[in-house]
């Protein structure tokens, strides 16, 4: 593997993993932005951008943009998340030129007023589709409640009001701030020409005017706290419980994560046999979110009505006794737990990153999120690496003492998670 990296002198920063025995190339921008950038009267705004730059631009109409990325037989797609905006492509080393040509000329689109408001439609009816969708509007809720004020609360879609209430306006001045060049970084991953690449980037990009980009780091505080939305016609109550975890920088996140697998992991973890297994869960699982110098423990629980405060119960007691690593503790998480935890990620990880469009998004989040480039055995060996103790460590803070609750469902309450629970 070659580690290649370059920055424009108008900020925008280009990095790549060569890798000369790869078949392919997949190539991307990764924008620095998503609904926490946002202020809450244009919610949504990074998300509604993102379909924009589809319609296309001044070179090309939005069938043409469609119709290049199928006639060079491109992977390609774009994602819109609380921190990021990415747009990709994957395809083979010959259509180089190509790709990157049409990907930079999107980054310039015409937002032209048409299409501002038929897009505008599109939204809200994507909306009212994950309405439809219990554990979006679960999480999207959680999210809400565990947050507060924070702009980490902020919803991707943004709400029916904020897209009918957005201008065009409001939308090109966001989209000069958050797409500036010193905001932007171009991310190469598997058989590309770097030399070439930079020239096309240089020539297509290097122009663009630069913006005041920053991210907005405002003070935090986390409250637990409960709310239950009854909704009749579900057949299943949703539970997210949701604690503070460890940032994309922080180095813990390797220890945390392993320590969610273990104990909720989709297969084989403690949860999955007190709950999945014997058929009192649908989906009890636990994951850790990293983000920009934030971080949660989340826990999911699915179950039928009957089942429901049970299953809570259970999965709360789980997670409180885990927390006693005291070496005579029967409860502690062992180290054959850890080692199979470890080889279940780290075997995901490598099945995931085989390719070059599996590799494209973990090179770019690596730099965008603690401007490095860490090669796919690196980040193997940070997984296999973590001791018994290093998650000891973490359980020994008690990150499940505390956790805000938001349930889901055809029943009227669960017990056992008050407001004041410490």
């Amino acid at each position: 593997m070659r580690f290649d990296r370059a920055t424009l002198d108008n900020g925008l920063e280009m990095i790549g993993e060569y890798n000369e025995n790869a078949r392919s190339m997949a190539t991307g921008f990764f924008v620095r932005t998503g609904a926490r950038d946002e202020t809450p009267e244009i919610m949504g705004a990074s998300h509604f951008l993102e379909h924009m730059m589809f319609k296309g631009t001044d070179r090309r109409t939005p069938e043409d943009v469609n119709r290049e990325f199928d006639e060079m037989g491109a992977q390609y797609n774009a994602f819109t998340s609380e921190e990021n905006t990415v747009y990709y492509g994957a395809v083979l080393p010959e259509f180089q030129p190509r790709v990157i040509d049409l990907l930079s000329d999107m980054m310039r689109p015409s937002l032209r007023d048409e299409d501002f408001h038929m897009e505008k439609n599109v939204i809200l009816e994507e909306i009212a589709l994950y309405k439809d969708r219990p554990q979006f509007r679960l999480f999207d809720r959680a999210r809400q409640v565990f947050f507060g004020d924070h702009p980490l609360g902020h919803q991707v879609l943004g709400t029916e009001q904020t897209i009918r209430d957005l201008t065009r306006d409001q939308m090109n001045e966001y989209f000069a701030l958050r797409y500036a060049p010193n905001n932007l970084c171009f991310t190469l991953a598997g058989n590309y020409d770097w030399e070439a690449a930079k020239a096309s980037v240089e020539r297509q990009c290097g122009s663009w005017a630069t913006a005041e980009t920053r991210r907005a780091f405002p003070e935090r505080s986390f409250e637990t706290g409960r709310e239950f939305i009854k909704d009749e016609k579900l057949q299943m109550v949703h539970i997210a419980l949701v604690a503070p975890g460890f940032s994309a920088q922080d180095e813990r996140r390797h220890a945390g994560n392993l320590v969610a697998e273990s104990i909720g992991g989709s297969k084989g973890s403690r949860l999955y046999w007190a709950l999945v297994d014997p058929g009192l869960a649908d989906t009890a699982h636990v994951y850790l979110d990293t983000e920009d110098q934030s971080g949660e423990f989340i826990v999911y629980l699915s179950a039928l009505p009957q089942k429901a405060q049970e299953v809570l119960d259970i999965a709360r007691r789980i997670l409180t006794e885990v927390q006693d690593c005291g070496a005579n503790s029967k409860f502690a998480l062992t180290q054959e737990e850890l080692s199979r935890a470890q080889r279940k990620l780290a075997s995901g990880m490598v099945v995931g990153g085989e390719t070059p469009f599996g590799r494209l998004v973990p090179v770019g989040f690596d730099w965008v999120y603690r401007g490095e480039v860490r090669t796919l055995n690196e980040h193997v060996d940070d997984l296999l690496n973590v001791t018994l103790e290093q998650t000891h460590a973490v359980l020994e803070q008690r990150p499940f003492d505390a956790w805000t609750m938001v349930a889901l469902g055809p029943i009227d309450d669960l017990c056992g998670l008050a407001e004041s629970d410490p």
